[in-house]
C-alpha cells in the first residue's frame, strides 16, 4: 500500500513558476541568441531584450501548461505503478 502525495499548495507553485519561468527564459533565449549570431560584439543586448520579452511570456505559460504538466505526470505515475504491481 503506497501513501498518497500530498499535491503542492497553489502558493508553492506560483512561487515554483517565479524560480522556473526566469531561468528558462535565460538560457532559452541565449542558447537562441547564439545559435545564429554566435557571440559577435551587440549579442549580449539582444540577448537580453529577448530574455526580458521572454520571461514573462514563460511566466504566463508557464501557469497555463503547469496543471496539466502535474495532471500528466500524476496520471503517469499511477499507470506505471500499476504495472509494477
Amino acid at each position: 500500500m503506497q501513501a498518497t502525495e500530498t499535491p503542492p499548495a497553489k502558493s508553492t507553485v506560483i512561487l515554483a513558476q517565479v524560480f522556473i519561468s526566469p531561468i528558462m527564459a535565460f538560457l532559452m533565449t541565449g542558447i537562441f541568441t547564439a545559435l545564429p549570431l554566435g557571440f559577435a560584439p551587440g549579442w549580449l543586448g539582444i540577448w537580453m531584450t529577448r530574455f526580458a520579452t521572454a520571461w514573462p511570456i514563460a511566466f504566463v505559460l508557464s501557469m497555463g501548461v503547469g496543471p496539466l504538466a502535474f495532471w500528466l505526470a500524476r496520471r503517469t505515475q499511477r499507470l506505471t505503478d500499476m504495472v509494477r504491481d
